[in-house]
């Protein structure tokens, strides 16, 4: 279990989170929206969250958004690395009514994301496109590469909502212990 803080002039967050928990989530960043989808994420990759998330909202939810993508990316950088017994590599396709995400990971502890999901707009009072500045804090902070590709969808709910399920499972995969694996790489080291 790691448990991170980081206070700045726009942001006070505190995270808990342990990659070997069964999935329970207590979640407060004051953007209801975004508590849903971190929800999501908890039950969907199997890790234990807590997020208690302080922001200037009064401002928009932009700094409170990307400022938890990056807590939270430390936090898994320190649950995950040094790799050893877990599978690496996985991939997931979440579909929600007509909306299909595609998400592939490696556990690299090299950071790149390819985000092909273009949804603009509200979704209640959050913005579409803050999804992609949580997942790009998430995976440089982390050190994990992950594309997510939008395969089809019209709704912007079932396209973000299905985008974090997506990338859960296909981290809960890639976590997978396998005692067969020691170091998951032909160097040696990740």
């Amino acid at each position: 279990m790691t448990e991170i803080k980081r206070k700045t002039n726009e942001t006070d967050i505190k995270i808990v989170l342990d990659i070997n928990g069964s999935g329970k989530s207590d979640i407060n960043t004051g953007i209801g929206f975004f508590d849903h989808m971190l929800e999501s994420f908890s039950k969907h990759s199997l890790i234990d969250l807590s997020v208690v998330c302080d922001g200037d909202l009064e401002v928009d939810f932009h700094h409170s958004v990307e400022d938890v993508g990056i807590v939270m990316g430390k936090a898994l950088k320190d649950e995950i690395y040094p790799l050893k017994n877990r599978e690496r590599f996985a991939d997931a396709t979440i579909v929600m009514d007509e909306a299909s995400i595609k998400c592939a990971v490696d556990l690299s502890n090299r950071a790149y994301l390819v985000y092909e999901v273009p949804v603009f707009g509200k979704i209640g009072e959050f913005d579409a496109e803050l999804a992609e500045e949580f997942f790009r804090a998430l995976v440089f902070n982390a050190s994990i590469n992950a594309h997510i590709i939008k395969e089809r969808g019209s709704n912007k709910h079932h396209i973000v909502e299905a985008v974090f399920k997506s990338f859960a499972l296909s981290l809960r995969r890639a976590l997978q212990y396998n005692d067969k694996i020691a170091t998951p790489s032909t160097k040696g080291i990740l």
